[in-house]
Parts: C-alpha cells; structure tokens; sequence
C-alpha cells in the first residue's frame, strides 16, 4: 500500500516538530500523488534541494540531492521545478545544522 503524497507530508512535518527542527510548507502540490521536494535552509544563505528517488541499483527508495550552495540558485532550482511540475511539494527544513531527518525509518 502507498501513502498519498499529503499523509507523507503530514507525518514528515510532524517528525521535525517533535525534533524541534522548523519546517514549513511553501508550496502544496497534488494530495494523491505529487513529488515532494526538500528544501534545508541553514539560515547563513546556503541550502540543499533533496528529492525521493528510486536507486536503480536496489530498488530501493532514496533521497537525491538536486542542488546545493547559495540559497538563491537553490531556490531558483525549485522554480524551475515548480514550472516543470506543478503538482509538486515543496518542503521548508530551517536548521543552522542542517538536520532534515530524512535518513529516518519511515522516511524514505
């Protein structure tokens, strides 16, 4: 059974919350069946873009990272995935560490 897209979100926002770790929606794509983007600001202008993947080699779920360096390109990389897909999620991760719990169980 799959989860849509909303309950993944739902459940991934509320995992930062109880780690203490901001995390917002910026931009809410198809309920059912909509990519979801990670954006992890560390909140000295630099960021990375992940996004779920398959790995070939496995099988297996795994995150990707899209982009990273200046928040500005990385945010220009979700625009221009927005534009391409505009069923897509787009997650906000605020962390000056950059935790974003994704290699939690459960998450990938």
């Amino acid at each position: 059974m799959r989860l849509t897209a909303e309950f993944w979100v739902k459940a991934y926002l509320t995992r930062l919350r109880l780690a203490d770790i901001p995390g917002f929606v910026v931009a809410h794509g198809d309920d059912t069946g909509g990519a979801v983007l990670i954006k992890v600001s560390t909140l000295d202008g630099q960021a990375r873009l992940m996004q779920r993947s398959f790995d070939l080699m496995s099988g297996e779920r795994a995150w990707v990272k899209l982009a990273a360096g200046d928040e500005a390109e990385v945010d220009a990389s979700v625009a221009r995935q927005r534009a391409f897909d505009p069923d897509l999620w787009v997650i906000e991760v605020e962390d000056r560490a950059g935790r974003d719990l994704l290699d939690e169980p459960g998450l990938s």
